[in-house]
């Protein structure tokens, strides 16, 4: 038996490009997943449909970075947060709210967030090649609730 994504990264990239965010519902369990995998991430079923999530959550953790990756120096210092889906699944992206220097606890966890009007799109580096990033790839941005 042959097993296909009923997501694929493209798909993803691409729903995230026009600020929708896709998962996948476990038809089994009723468990989310996201970002998409080919088995649900809680029962390991096949058993799939694509849909919508709400894009909002709450923040678990987060770091500052202040090394960007090649080709991306005008990003840094860039914070990034472990975003709690309301759905349950744990997504990182970008929060854009905040100087990344003056975050901190505090500031950040458990704090609610939503997906923000748009999501960042990069040109792709040495490391991410090939038709799936073509056209860049989208990075889920995040701004507080």
């Amino acid at each position: 038996m042959e097993v296909k994504y009923k997501l694929t990264f493209k798909g993803w990239n691409n729903s995230l490009k026009k600020n929708k965010l896709l998962g996948l519902k476990c038809r089994d369990c009723g468990k989310f997943t996201c970002p998409p995998k080919m088995t649900c991430q809680e029962c390991g079923s096949i058993n799939l449909e694509v849909v919508e999530m709400s894009g909002e959550g709450k923040i678990v953790t987060y770091t500052v970075s202040y090394v960007p990756g090649e080709g991306r120096y005008v990003e840094a210092p860039i914070l990034i947060v472990m975003v709690e889906l309301d759905e349950g699944p744990w997504i990182m992206g970008n929060l854009t709210d905040i100087d990344p220097n003056r975050a901190s606890i505090e500031s950040l966890i458990g704090k609610r967030v939503k997906l923000g009007p748009h999501s960042k799109v990069y040109p792709g580096d040495a490391y991410s090649t090939g038709e799936e990033a073509q056209g860049g790839e989208a990075r889920p941005t995040f701004i507080f609730a």
